[in-house]
């Protein structure tokens, strides 16, 4: 599977259960490790594990290679290695502590999703 289907699939994966914030870094001059880093933030344990899972589904449904998971148990932080594509799957407050975003670098691309508000008229 080529990376720019890899990226694509990935992001939609993550879509499909509204993760929010979600970022992508080409980091391949910066590091030998991988090419691509995808941060998105979960608004709780439950749907960062449910983020973790559909892209794993939705990726190895697709032909690719999932290297390795860490940190579903807890739910923090989740990374799934794609090998060429990390993601992180990140609690807001982590995500803000860590700061990953300014490690990295301007992302790719930003896909920014806001809470509609309930206010009723």
């Amino acid at each position: 599977m080529g990376l720019d289907k890899l990226v694509k699939a990935t992001v939609a994966a993550l879509e499909d259960i509204k993760a929010r914030d979600i970022v992508v870094f080409d980091v391949k001059r910066l590091t030998a490790l991988f090419d691509k880093i995808i941060i998105a933030s979960a608004d709780s344990t439950r749907q960062g594990k449910a983020l973790s899972c559909n892209v794993q589904e939705k990726l190895k449904a697709l032909g690719a290679r999932i290297y390795g998971v860490e940190g579903e148990q807890v739910g923090e932080w989740i990374l799934v290695d794609l090998g060429p594509v990390v993601v992180h799957i990140m609690q807001p407050a982590t995500r803000k502590y860590y700061n990953l975003e300014e490690l990295w670098g301007p992302p790719l691309r930003a896909r920014r999703r806001r809470a509609r508000s309930a206010v009723a008229r």
